[in-house]
C-alpha cells in the first residue's frame, strides 16, 4: 500500500483541525460590539424646552410668506437686493419675557405665544430704515408689530444696516468693472491681475462718523490661506448711496503711499515716481499658507467611546446629562446661547449666552489700523462652521443641524453646526491616597458634558464650548484659531506686529468676548457678595509676646450697579457670587461664584468717539439689575455706527440698588494677540482660551459629585480586584467592546444649499 497519499491526507486533515480550534479560539476572545444602554437619569422631557427653540424651517417659511403678504411692499431676496430695495435681512426665534416664561414652566401657566422676530431692510421709502417687526403667532401668523421704537428709542438709521453678502459681491463687482480697469499697467505688470487672482477683505467700521459707509478693502492674492498673502494695494470704496452708479473711490494706497484714486496710481507708476515691491506669485495652495499636512499619516491618534453608549440624552432642544438638564438654541447674530440651565432639578440659571465678539487692530496700513470688528454684526450663529467629527469634536460625539434664514428667502439648514459629547478630561475631578492612619484610595474621574459650536468669521475660527461638571461646575470657554490677519510689511511696520513672511506683518489685535449670564440661585432674587482676604496681626494666645501674620475673610455686599461694575485691569474681589435669600444646612447663604479666565489687552481709551459702542469690553465684570429692555449689551447695527450706538452698555449701569433683584452678570474676558511665526499657517488653540466658571459656594451642603455614580473607593483591607468594590476592576468586561464608528462623512462642502 503507498502510504504518500494518507499521509497527505492526514497531514491535511490535521491541518484543517488546527485551523478551526485557533478560529474557535480567536473568536471567543475576540471582543463583543459595545452594547447601547439608556442613560441612568430619568428622561423628563415634556416638551417645555421648546419655549426656547430655535425657528424650524415650517416655521421660517410662514412668517416670509406672512411677511410677503401683509407688508404693503415688495420684498426683493435679499440675495440680489440692492440697496435702494426692500428685503428681509434675516429671522430669528423672538424668546418671550422672562416673566411669561417662569409663569409657564414653573406656575402651570399658559405656553406663550411663539414668535418670531424678523430684520428688514426698507431701502425703496422716502426715508430708508430698518424695521424689526415681531410675527405671530406660530406656526399660522395672523399679526406683526413693529418693535423697533421700543427697542432702540427711534428708528434705525439705513446706514446702520449690517452689510449683506450681496453688497460685497456688488462692491467686488464695482472694483473689477470699473475700479481696476481705470489703472490697467499697474494692475497687469504689478499685480499681475487677471480678474481672479485677487481676493478683497473688508474693514470695519466703515468712516469716521455717524452716516458713513466708506469702507477700506485689502487685496490678497487668491489663494488658499490668502489672508497670509497681502498685495500692498487697498482701495477705499464710498458705498454709501443707494445708487450703485454712484458709488466711488476715495482713497488708494500702495505700499506705504496714498493716492486721490486709481487713476492717479496708474500716473505716479507710469512716471516711475512710486516704489514698487512686486510680490512672488504664491501657488494656488498657498505654499506656506497651506493646511495640507507637511508629514504622512502615522498611527491613529488616541480615541474615546461610551462602552455602553452616551450617558446623556438630547431631546430636541433639551440635554440631560448627571443631574444636568438645558435648553440650547442659536441665535443668528450672537450665537450659542443656554436656558433654563437646571443642577439637581432645580434651576441655577436663566439664560447663558454669548453677546459679542470683538477684534481691535493695529498697523501702518488703512485697513489694518482702523479695523475694529464686532463679529457679531457679521453672526456668529450665521457663520456657525460644519463640524469635522475626530478634530472638531470627538468621532463619536452627537451631531446637530441648526437652522437660518439669513440674506435668503429660504432657510438653510446647517449640517452639523453643533455638537454634544461627554469627555473623559484625563485627570481626577477629585481624589485622596491615604497613607496616614488608614490606608485607603478614593477619587471620582473628571467627566463633563460639552456643547460646541465653531463659528468661522472671514480668517478667525472661534470654538464655543459650554462645558458641565459632575460637582455643579459650569464652564464658558472660548478658543480662538483660523488665520491670524495681516497687513502688508513696509516702513515701520515692525511697530504693529512680527514679520511672518516675505511682505507678511501680523498685525498686532486684542480679542474680547462677552457674556450674559442670568443667574437666578435658588430663586429669580438674588444679592451680589464678595469675600475676599486681608492678613491681620494677632498676638500668639498661648505665648503674647509673639505675633501672628493670619490670613482673614473680609465679608461685602455689593449693594449697587455701580459697586459691581469692575473695570478690566482693575482689582476684583477674588470670590464674587450670587447670593439666595435660603442657606444651607451650615448657615451660609447659598450662592454661585462667578470666576473669570482671561488675559485681556487694554481696552480702547474712553475718549475715542467709538468707544460706547463697545463699553462693555471696559469691564471685566459687570452686574446690573435684569431688564426687557436690555436684553444685549450691544447691537448688531454697533458695527456700521459705532459713534451713535444703537445700543450702549454703559448707560446700562445707572447705581441701581442690586440687593434682592433679579440680576444678571455681564462678563467679558480676552487675549492681546500678538502674531508670531508659529502663527504660520494658522493659529493654535493652545494659550489662547479664556471664558468663566460658575462655581456652587455654600450652595449644596457638600459636594454634589460625592453622588456620581463613578466614584471610586477602597481600602488596604479590600479586594480591590473585585468588581462589587471597586468598578475600575469591572473594566476589562465592561469595556472589552468594538465601538461602532460609522463611515466618515461631512457636508461642509454642500452646506449653502437651502430648503
Amino acid at each position: 500500500m503507498n502510504l504518500k497519499p494518507v499521509l497527505i491526507l492526514l497531514g491535511l486533515a490535521l491541518a484543517t483541525i488546527f485551523a478551526l480550534v485557533c478560529v474557535l479560539l480567536t473568536r471567543e476572545r475576540s471582543p463583543r460590539t459595545c452594547q447601547h444602554l439608556p442613560p441612568e437619569q430619568e428622561d423628563t422631557e415634556d416638551g417645555q424646552s421648546l419655549v426656547f427653540a430655535d425657528l424650524s424651517a415650517e416655521e421660517m417659511s410662514q412668517v416670509v410668506r406672512y411677511l410677503q403678504g401683509h407688508l404693503g411692499v415688495p420684498l426683493v431676496e435679499a440675495s440680489r437686493a440692492k440697496p435702494s430695495e426692500n428685503c428681509i435681512a434675516w429671522l430669528d426665534v423672538q424668546v418671550p419675557a422672562k416673566a411669561e416664561v417662569l409663569r409657564f414652566l414653573d406656575a402651570g401657566g399658559a405656553r406663550p405665544p411663539r414668535e418670531a422676530l424678523a430684520v428688514l431692510y426698507f431701502g425703496k421709502q422716502p426715508e430708508p430704515n430698518i424695521t424689526e417687526l415681531v410675527v405671530g403667532p406660530l406656526p399660522r401668523p395672523a399679526y406683526h408689530r413693529d418693535v423697533t421704537v421700543h427697542k432702540y428709542g427711534g428708528k434705525v438709521p439705513y446706514h446702520r444696516r449690517p452689510t449683506l453678502a450681496v453688497e460685497y459681491k456688488q462692491i467686488g463687482g464695482f472694483l473689477k468693472s470699473q475700479v481696476f480697469p481705470s489703472a490697467p499697467a499697474f494692475m497687469q505688470q504689478v499685480m499681475e491681475y487677471d480678474g481672479a487672482n485677487l481676493a478683497t477683505v473688508t474693514a470695519a467700521p466703515r468712516g469716521f462718523q455717524s452716516g458713513d459707509r466708506v469702507t477700506w478693502f485689502v487685496l490678497f492674492q487668491n489663494v488658499s490661506g490668502f489672508f497670509l498673502h497681502p498685495v500692498g494695494l487697498e482701495v477705499l470704496v464710498d458705498h454709501s448711496s443707494l445708487d450703485i452708479s454712484e458709488w466711488a473711490v476715495s482713497r488708494v494706497f500702495y505700499n506705504g503711499q496714498y493716492y486721490r484714486d486709481m487713476v492717479q496710481l496708474e500716473s505716479a507708476y507710469m512716471q516711475g515716481r512710486i516704489s514698487v515691491e512686486k510680490v512672488r506669485k504664491a501657488p494656488r495652495d498657498g505654499d506656506f499658507s497651506s493646511m495640507k499636512p507637511r508629514a504622512p499619516a502615522a498611527a491613529p491618534f488616541p480615541l474615546q467611546f461610551e462602552p455602553q453608549g452616551p450617558r446623556y440624552r438630547v431631546r430636541n432642544n433639551q440635554v440631560l446629562f448627571q443631574g444636568w438638564s438645558f435648553a440650547f438654541g442659536m441665535s443668528v447674530s450672537r450665537g450659542l446661547r443656554l436656558f433654563d440651565i437646571r443642577h439637581k432639578g432645580e434651576r441655577v440659571a436663566y439664560e447663558i449666552s454669548v453677546q459679542e465678539a470683538l477684534s481691535v487692530y493695529g498697523s501702518n496700513c488703512p485697513a489694518g489700523m482702523s479695523t475694529r470688528y464686532m463679529d457679531g454684526s457679521f453672526g456668529l450663529g450665521r457663520y456657525a462652521s460644519p463640524l469635522v467629527p475626530g478634530v472638531d469634536c470627538p468621532y463619536l460625539a452627537t451631531f446637530v443641524d441648526t437652522l437660518s434664514l439669513s440674506d435668503s428667502l429660504r432657510p438653510k439648514k446647517r449640517k452639523a453646526s453643533l455638537c454634544i459629547f461627554e469627555q473623559n478630561l484625563g485627570s481626577p475631578l477629585r481624589r485622596h491616597y491615604s497613607n496616614l492612619q488608614s490606608l485607603y484610595y478614593g477619587g471620582l474621574v473628571n467627566s463633563a458634558l460639552v456643547l460646541r459650536s465653531i463659528a468661522t468669521v472671514g480668517n478667525y475660527d472661534y470654538v464655543w464650548d459650554f462645558i458641565f461638571y459632575q460637582n455643579g461646575a459650569l464652564e464658558g470657554k472660548v478658543q480662538a484659531t483660523g488665520y491670524p490677519s495681516s497687513s502688508f510689511l513696509h516702513g515701520d511696520g515692525l511697530r504693529y506686529g512680527n514679520r511672518l513672511w516675505e511682505h507678511t506683518l501680523g498685525t498686532i489685535h486684542t480679542h474680547f468676548v462677552n457674556y450674559k449670564v442670568d443667574l437666578d440661585v435658588a430663586g429669580v432674587k438674588n444679592s451680589l457678595m464678595a469675600h475676599d482676604m486681608v492678613f491681620e496681626m494677632t498676638q500668639a494666645p498661648w505665648s503674647p509676646e509673639q505675633q501672628i501674620e493670619r490670613p482673614r475673610l473680609t465679608k461685602r455686599v455689593l449693594d449697587t450697579e455701580d459697586q459691581a461694575a469692575f473695570l478690566l485691569h482693575s482689582k476684583m474681589p477674588r470670590y464674587i457670587y450670587f447670593a439666595a435669600n435660603s442657606k444651607n444646612k451650615w448657615g451660609h447663604q447659598r450662592g454661585y461664584r462667578i470666576q473669570i479666565t482671561s488675559s485681556a489687552g487694554d481696552h480702547i481709551p474712553e475718549a475715542s468717539s467709538m468707544e460706547r459702542a463697545i463699553s462693555w469690553a471696559r469691564y471685566q465684570l459687570a452686574v446690573t439689575r435684569r431688564k426687557e429692555e436690555e436684553p444685549t449689551s450691544t447691537s448688531i447695527y454697533n458695527q456700521n455706527d459705532p459713534w451713535t450706538p444703537t445700543v450702549a452698555f454703559a448707560d446700562f449701569i445707572n447705581n441701581e440698588t442690586i440687593t434682592n433683584e433679579d440680576l444678571v452678570a455681564w462678563i467679558t474676558a480676552g487675549f492681546l494677540h500678538i502674531p508670531h511665526s508659529e502663527d504660520i499657517p494658522n493659529t493654535v488653540t493652545v494659550g489662547n482660551s479664556v471664558g468663566f466658571l460658575l462655581r456652587p459656594y455654600n450652595y449644596y451642603d457638600l459636594d454634589p459629585s460625592i453622588y456620581s455614580q463613578d466614584g471610586v473607593f477602597f481600602t488596604s483591607e479590600q479586594d480591590f480586584t473585585a468588581c462589587e468594590i471597586n468598578p475600575l476592576a469591572c473594566l476589562p468586561k465592561t469595556a472589552s467592546c468594538l465601538p461602532n464608528f460609522p463611515p466618515f462623512t461631512f457636508d461642509g462642502f454642500r452646506n449653502m444649499s437651502r430648503l
